[in-house]
């Protein structure tokens, strides 16, 4: 079956539609690096469409009502938004599924350190990567820091024009005899994904600026408990100066200690923002596409609905921990959507365990995440026959699974039928 190239299709108005979403999802993903960036923007934009957060509806203890829009969230990092249709909640709801996590790699409870004359982050990486591919890259911290007086701090460094950014370093090609034998899997290793952070050591900021950073360095250098400071050109005891400049900028600009990086959830992403790919402008380049092409589409799908009428009630939810196996209290694996749901009925008068399963039953759902698109460079891998093509519409997955359908979701015929019907 061959299907026809959807750019044709498009009229100047139609294009003008996509060029306007394109537009504002390039705005999305390069200002929404994280799951709790993604979370927070998409409930900032959700409440403008007229959506009610679903914590102060219990404490006031609301009734709800067709028509009512609400959204409930987890942890700050998954989100769900429900707009009630005019039909029994039991009948079923209409339900769009994406993730907003996307592969990373995150700061460990103990990152900084200096070795050589350099400070470095200790990472972990997170989800499926190709560890080669983070070397000699910009990038950029997001994150927040919960302090243990309360305070949380967000985190935001290597976005602006005028932040530094950071990098995991590469051997010069000339050095590289080695390395270039090893297989891509093992060409650098997991835990020498260390984030580079700085060089200059805090004696010499101190001297180049005055008075600024000597706390630091009476704390470094005061190693025989005496509480008296030493000129570090006649201390045995000179390490850790690069590090300790690292702590004097994070305390100047965030009011942050070493120990604060306990309690903190800091992730390293690539810095800049997404692009326009092609002479054509035609595709889009930019990180985190896996899944928040398919959460931030959800998204306006559903906000789309605010102004009608429905009958079956609709619902979004953007979730975290897909990456890593959907895992934890912000995953689909915990019970976040059922909980929701199960508060939405509380509000609109059933409060029935049956009717909750009987809407689970009854609801359809995509679950929407990237397919692969045929690349002719790389052509071996697909089956031409039963792949996706980039440019030729939507991606409707039967199934997914691995092998003979190893973790499969498969989905029925009819089901698939309806979807051919609505599109």
């Amino acid at each position: 079956m061959e299907r026809e190239v959807a750019w044709k299709k498009y009229d100047a108005e139609a294009k003008a539609e996509l060029e306007a979403l394109a537009a504002s999802y390039i705005d999305f993903i390069s200002q929404n690096k994280t799951e709790r960036e993604c979370a927070k923007s998409a409930i900032e934009l959700a409440e403008s469409f007229g959506y009610q957060p679903l914590e102060t509806l219990i404490t006031s203890g609301s009734t709800l009502k067709p028509g009512d829009k609400i959204w409930a969230h987890a942890q700050g990092k998954a989100l769900m938004l429900i707009q009630l249709g005019s039909a029994p909640l039991e009948r079923g709801l209409n339900i769009l599924g994406a993730h907003i996590d996307s592969p990373r790699l995150d700061l460990k409870q103990n990152p900084l350190y200096e070795s050589q004359g350099f400070a470095f982050l200790d990472t972990h990486y997170y989800g499926g990567i190709k560890k080669y591919q983070w070397l000699a890259l910009p990038l950029a911290i997001h994150g927040v820091v919960a302090k243990s007086d309360g305070t949380i701090v967000e985190i935001t460094i290597g976005e602006a024009e005028d932040d530094p950014v950071f990098c995991i370093t590469d051997l010069l090609p000339h050095l590289a005899s080695e390395q270039m034998e090893k297989k891509a899997s093992a060409f650098v290793e997991g835990e020498s994904l260390d984030v580079l952070i700085g060089n200059e050591p805090a004696r010499a900021f101190e001297d180049s600026e005055g008075s600024e950073g000597s706390e630091d360095l009476e704390d470094l250098e005061d190693s025989d408990g005496s509480g008296d400071s030493k000129d570090p050109k006649d201390s045995k005891d000179k390490k850790d100066t690069v590090k300790a400049r690292m702590l004097q900028w994070l305390k100047e600009r965030y009011d942050l200690d070493e120990e604060d990086f306990l309690s903190a959830e800091l992730e390293v992403v690539p810095a800049g923002k997404a692009r326009e790919l092609g002479f054509d402008r035609s595709m889009i380049l930019g990180y985190g596409q896996d899944d928040r092409v398919c959460a931030y589409t959800s998204l306006v799908a559903q906000l789309a609905l605010a102004s009608e009428t429905l009958e079956r009630t609709a619902v979004t939810i953007l979730v975290d921990k897909e990456e890593i196996g959907s895992v934890g209290a912000s995953g689909m694996t915990s019970r976040f959507f059922e909980n929701t749901l199960a508060e939405i009925f509380a509000l609109s008068g059933v409060d029935s365990p049956l009717a909750l399963r009987r809407c689970l039953s009854a609801s359809s759902m995509l679950s929407s995440d990237v397919s692969a698109g045929f690349d002719p460079s790389y052509a071996g891998v697909y089956e031409e026959k039963n792949t996706a093509f980039l440019g030729k519409g939507l991606v409707f997955n039967k199934y997914t699974g691995a092998r003979g359908k190893s973790g499969s979701n498969d989905a029925r015929a009819e089901y698939m039928a309806r979807i051919r019907s609505i599109m």
